[in-house]
C-alpha cells in the first residue's frame, strides 16, 4: 500500500459537499482515506476571475498504482460535474496527486510530486496540518519550510 496525499478543490456548487462527495467516490474507487485536513478557504491563483475555493488535503493508502489513481480521480471529477472549458477556471471538483510514497514520476500526462506544490500556499496549508515534516522527495524540504516561503496568498481556515 502506498501512502498518498491528495490536493482537493471547488468552488462552484456546495463546495462543502463537492469535497466530501470526491473522499467518498474516492474510497469506493480503492482510495482509501486515513486522515482529512481542516477545509480551508482560499483566494483563486493564475485566473482570477472566479468564486474562492475551498481546499482539502486526503492522506490516503492505495494499492493502485499511481496512473491507476490518475484514472480514478478523472472519472471522479467527471461524475461530480467537472467541465474544463476555462484553464484553471471555476470547477465543481479538483482533484490532484501531490506524493504517492516517495516516488518520483516526470511523464507527460503525470508529475508526482506536484510540480507547483512549493509555490501554492491553497495547498501546503491544509498539507502542514497533516504533515509538516513531510520531506518533498525532490528538493529535500519540508512542507512546513515550504510553507513558510510560499509565495503570499489569501488562505484562512473555514473549519475542521
Amino acid at each position: 500500500m502506498a501512502r498518498s496525499y491528495l490536493s482537493l478543490g471547488s468552488n462552484l456548487g456546495d463546495r462543502d459537499i463537492n469535497l466530501r462527495r470526491a473522499i467518498d467516490a474516492l474510497q469506493a474507487g480503492c482510495v482509501h482515506a486515513l486522515r482529512v485536513s481542516p477545509v480551508y478557504e482560499t483566494e483563486p491563483v493564475d485566473y482570477l476571475d472566479q468564486e474562492w475555493f475551498l481546499n482539502q488535503i486526503v492522506e490516503c493508502e492505495t494499492s493502485l498504482p499511481p496512473r491507476d489513481v490518475l484514472a480514478l480521480i478523472a472519472k471522479t471529477e467527471r461524475a461530480l460535474g467537472r467541465i474544463r472549458d476555462v484553464p484553471k477556471g471555476p470547477r465543481t471538483i479538483d482533484i490532484d496527486i501531490l506524493f504517492y510514497g516517495a516516488e518520483i514520476i516526470d511523464a507527460p500526462d503525470l508529475e508526482i510530486p506536484h510540480p507547483r506544490i512549493a509555490e501554492r500556499r491553497f495547498v501546503l496549508a491544509p498539507l502542514a496540518d497533516l504533515a509538516p515534516d513531510l520531506r518533498h522527495p525532490v528538493n529535500g524540504r519540508t512542507v512546513r519550510d515550504m510553507l513558510e516561503t510560499a509565495p503570499p496568498a489569501a488562505v484562512r481556515l473555514l473549519h475542521s
